[in-house]
C-alpha cells in the first residue's frame, strides 16, 4: 500500500454553524458565531483514488448559538437538549476530492458524522471551496438535517398552535490554514 503524505487545516476562529428552519408562522435562523478553539484536521492523500480522507474534528457548544431572539435562542438550546448534552461534535470522515488551493472556486463532495443530543449520524455534505492565496481555504458546507435525525421533538408553543418544522437547513464555513502542503 503507498505511503499517505497527510496534510494539516488549521480550523480558525472564523468557522461557523448556522442552522436555518421554520415554524407555521415564520423562519428564524440561529448561529454559532465562531469557533473557540483552533483544531487541526489531517487530510491523507494515498495517490490511488481522487478521494481523500480526514481525521479530525469540531466541537461547537450548544450555549454558543444565538437565534437573535432571547425566546427563541433559549427554545432552540433547549430543544437540543444544552444541559444533557452541551456540544456538537462535527467529525470529519473524506472529501471526494483534494481542493486545489491555487486554483478556482469549485464543488466537492465529503461525508460526516454529526453528533447532537446524544446520537450520531452520518451525512453526504456538498462543500463550496473558496480559495484565497496558496495556503488559505473557505469551505462552506451545507446540507439538509431533520430533528428527528436525532431524536428531537420539533418545539411547539402556546398550546400547540406554533409548531416548528422538523427539517433544518445546516450550514457550517470552515476557514482553514493549510500546513506541510
Amino acid at each position: 500500500m503507498p505511503k499517505s503524505l497527510a496534510t494539516k487545516w488549521i480550523l480558525s476562529k472564523e468557522c461557523t454553524l448556522k442552522v436555518s428552519g421554520s415554524t407555521n408562522i415564520s423562519k428564524f435562523s440561529c448561529i454559532i458565531p465562531n469557533y473557540p478553539a483552533a483544531d487541526t484536521l489531517f487530510i491523507y492523500k494515498t495517490g490511488q483514488s481522487e478521494q481523500v480522507k480526514i481525521t479530525g474534528s469540531m466541537v461547537l457548544h450548544v450555549q454558543s448559538f444565538d437565534c437573535h431572539n432571547p425566546m427563541m435562542t433559549k427554545d432552540l438550546r433547549k430543544t437540543l437538549k444544552q444541559k444533557e448534552f452541551p456540544k456538537i461534535r462535527i467529525s470529519f470522515i473524506n472529501l471526494s476530492k483534494y481542493p486545489d488551493a491555487g486554483g478556482e472556486e469549485e464543488q466537492i463532495k465529503g461525508v460526516v458524522n454529526i453528533e447532537l443530543a446524544g446520537i450520531k449520524k452520518r451525512f453526504d455534505i456538498n462543500y463550496r471551496v473558496i480559495p484565497n492565496g496558496t495556503v488559505k481555504l473557505t469551505l462552506i458546507g451545507s446540507q439538509t438535517i431533520n430533528f428527528s435525525d436525532f431524536n428531537i421533538i420539533p418545539p411547539r408553543k402556546l398550546g400547540g398552535m406554533i409548531k416548528t418544522n422538523d427539517i433544518l437547513s445546516a450550514e457550517f464555513v470552515l476557514k482553514v490554514t493549510i500546513l506541510n502542503e
